[in-house]
């Protein structure tokens, strides 16, 4: 199997540092090692910065390199694309000089699935097609964990391209139960307008770690959307521009249930002038053991004037026992912008919102339903695609009657 190719023209090293010795501690996430070479990215034992939070046996099966290429052969994921007229959707070998160009992985879950992947999919929208309605990649994980865990982890990689002046809507849809490690590319042209939204929706055991390499060239816009549901998740978000006037919004909405580990590491790299990004998650915790983190990174470098970028995070913890860990970092090496800021807040049920709801006579059971639709409303009805909007609202209504919170808060 051919574990390498050229990638001499790789964009994000730029805000990374290549090839930065093994085990050297660095806070800033853009002096992080980057690598295509798996030998240059060891295996974590939890102590490492970018790995402290993660529960580092569960994504074990991730971090070899050789059972993750074989589990690949198996076909234990598969991937498969519903497409519109004016997109192309292709599959590439490995040396296929498109793959890689972004930026090199930033973790061993990165660069263990590019090192196994055997072809990609490539999904592009045309140059100048406005898109009647989503793209729809569809990733099914058929393998179920047994008593020695997943025993045919799988890798998979994904290059999404918004050619000039096209606009459209591409979803990222996981379901099944696998172990998987995925690398996704994006590339958004000028003057191009692409919504990406990938969906966790994983049966409960399933792992899955997702690298996103993100470049955004002149003044195209970009809408990143992750939504995680169930499995334990981990995504990593590399988010870059290219020339100047670029526009990157990056949401994200996760439901953690108990035992559930979700972590999601944006990282925003402004080193052009002129450009603008928004960073918004937000999540709700319920069970014993649910764990959510989110490690949210910009960085606005020495040539970045007139840059405006802003991150913020809000956890809402539903039961006793779930624990949220947020982290807002903000570098500046430029004070000629136009403004920058992070937020962060975890808390429970707000008491005022109940008893304004319940002094209505909306009895508690509904109240707090509510308080847990508005609380994701906010953050939803920016996605854009109203059909995503919808099943993603009716999900997390699902998740509170699944737990039984409501009934039990109701009882008591």
């Amino acid at each position: 199997m051919r574990l390498s190719t050229d990638h001499s023209r790789a964009a994000l090293d730029g805000a990374h540092s290549h090839g930065a010795p093994q085990g050297r501690y660095v806070s800033s996430r853009a002096e992080r090692p980057t690598s295509f070479d798996p030998a240059e990215i060891p295996v974590p034992r939890g102590r490492e910065e970018e790995w402290r939070f993660t529960p580092v046996r569960r994504f074990s099966p991730l971090f070899d390199l050789e059972a993750v290429a074989a589990g690949t052969s198996t076909g234990s994921v598969r991937v498969e694309v519903d497409a519109p007229a004016g997109v192309t959707v292709e599959e590439l070998a490995r040396d296929d000089a498109r793959l890689g160009t972004v930026g090199a992985p930033s973790d061993r879950t990165g660069v263990v699935a590019w090192a196994a992947f055997q072809t990609a999919t490539c999904v592009s929208l045309d140059e100048g097609a406005e898109l009647e309605r989503a793209v729809r990649v569809l990733t099914t994980g058929h393998e179920e964990s047994g008593s020695e865990g997943f025993t045919r982890p799988a890798a998979c990689h994904l290059l999404i391209s918004a050619r000039r002046g096209s606009r459209g809507t591409v979803v990222l849809s996981h379901t099944g139960s696998a172990a998987l490690t995925q690398s996704v590319e994006v590339v958004v042209e000028p003057t191009a307008e692409l919504t990406l939204v990938t969906v966790q929706d994983w049966q409960d055991g399933a792992v899955h770690a997702s690298n996103h390499r993100v470049r955004v060239h002149g003044d195209g816009s970009l809408k990143h959307v992750v939504v995680s549901l169930g499995g334990d998740v981990r995504i990593s978000s590399d988010l870059g521009f290219s020339g100047e006037g670029g526009r990157i919004e990056a949401f994200g909405v996760y439901f953690t249930d108990a035992g559930q580990h979700q972590e999601h590491r944006p990282y925003v790299a402004h080193t052009e002038p002129h450009c603008y990004s928004r960073v918004t998650y937000k999540g709700a915790l319920q069970g014993a053991g649910a764990h959510a983190v989110w490690v949210g990174d910009c960085l606005i470098g020495a040539a970045a004037r007139g840059t405006d970028t802003y991150e913020l995070n809000r956890n809402l913890v539903l039961t006793e026992g779930a624990k949220a860990d947020s982290i807002p970092n903000l570098e500046i090496e430029n004070g000629h912008i136009e403004g920058a800021g992070h937020a962060s807040a975890t808390g429970r049920f707000d008491d005022e919102q109940l008893f304004y709801l319940r002094a209505r006579g909306i009895p508690e059971a509904e109240a707090r339903r509510l308080v847990v639709l508005g609380f994701f409303n906010e953050i939803v009805t920016e996605i854009g695609v109203p059909e995503v909007e919808q099943t993603l609202m009716s999900a997390i209504e699902k998740e509170l009657e699944l737990s039984g919170l409501i009934e039990a808060r109701e009882q008591a």
